[in-house]
């Protein structure tokens, strides 16, 4: 996706409201989030050691903003995400199952593919970690979470129509969750990219989770990359919103059922990173110390854009462009933070 100029778009919010207004739906979504999920709030890292194993290596080419500090033996690398220090903390903190976490994470991400409407070198999120039991790594609890997390944006969007009647002209979203596998995606539309796949999905069930990203499909190749080190990639899947501002799908949450000791130890050897078992994280994950858990990340400019009616991220964070997407949006009445 190239960066996308509505037709005749013009923000529901002036400047100075759009600011209000995000801090508002923050704090709406974040206590709706944690009543539904039984969720506490935490401090978080920006950094961690690189040697610690903690960081989250995405796709495994994207480079981790690194540095080194004046008194300490070891490099620091700016987080990913927190997939891994969440699942320790839990353990550090004295949880157990049916509570968790969440937090706010605020990353750097200097590879990505291509700024657009939706990317941005910029990643805030709301990082979030659940205790589970061994009984509740199944699809339905996976798909229980996931509708608690759709019934807290779609709630916050209730509300927010009712502080701002502006908003009320944007599509209300689908509180329903349409549920398919990446696998059925690809059978279903064989000649698609995967991204071309979840738009005509998603364009026709409005709310969708796609399950199951990170393995190969029956084409030899996966649905979209996953770290073999944090979700199952048979219990993990991205939660899609239809977004017609821009006309595509808008994916707000990658989330799923974290590895075992089991899928741990085969998706490591599936990936060819068998080399991460000697890092002290992975050690432990390995032996059984941490515990079983459920988590993910809610992008926060993501869900800002959906629930305001923006048409770029840049409308609801600050950040770095390239000289052409400033130029296109200034043309076209865009204002970016």
């Amino acid at each position: 996706m190239k960066t996308v100029l509505p037709a005749g778009y013009k923000s529901c919010l002036s400047i100075y409201d759009t600011q209000k207004a995000i801090g508002l739906l923050k704090r709406l979504f974040e206590d709706r989030l944690a009543a539904l999920l039984n969720l506490y709030r935490v401090s978080a890292p920006l950094f961690v050691a690189e040697n610690s194993g903690l960081n989250d290596n995405l796709n495994g080419y994207e480079r981790p903003v690194s540095f080194d500090i004046l008194h300490a033996e070891t490099k620091a690398e700016v987080v990913h995400s927190l997939a891994k220090w969440k699942r320790q903390a839990l353990k550090r903190y004295g949880f157990y199952p049916g509570r968790g976490i969440y937090t706010d994470m605020d990353a750097i991400r200097r590879d990505e593919d291509v700024l657009d409407n939706l990317h941005s070198v910029y990643v805030d999120q709301w990082d979030w970690e659940k205790i589970i039991l061994p009984e509740n790594r199944n699809l339905d609890y996976l798909k229980s979470t996931v509708m608690d997390i759709v019934t807290a944006i779609c709630d916050t969007q209730d509300t927010m129509e009712s502080i701002y009647p502006q908003l009320r002209s944007l599509p209300k979203l689908e509180r329903s969750v349409t549920f398919v596998t990446s696998q059925e995606l690809e059978d279903l539309y064989p000649d698609m990219t995967p991204k071309q796949r979840e738009n005509a999905f998603t364009k026709e069930h409005k709310t969708v989770f796609v399950i199951g990203i990170g393995g190969k499909l029956k084409s030899g190749k996966p649905h979209d990359g996953r770290a073999p080190d944090y979700d199952d990639w048979e219990l993990n899947g991205d939660i899609l919103f239809w977004y017609d501002v821009l006309g595509c799908a808008m994916e707000v949450s990658s989330m799923g059922i974290r590895v075992d000791p089991e899928s741990l130890d085969r998706q490591l050897t599936l990936s060819g990173c068998d080399s991460r078992r000697n890092l002290p994280y992975h050690k432990a994950l390995l032996a059984g110390e941490l515990p079983l858990t459920i988590g993910g990340g809610i992008g926060q400019s993501r869900v800002s854009m959906l629930l305001l009616g923006k048409a770029h991220i840049g409308e609801v964070q600050a950040s770095v462009w390239d000289l052409e997407t400033e130029q296109a949006c200034e043309k076209a009445g865009i204002v970016l933070l």
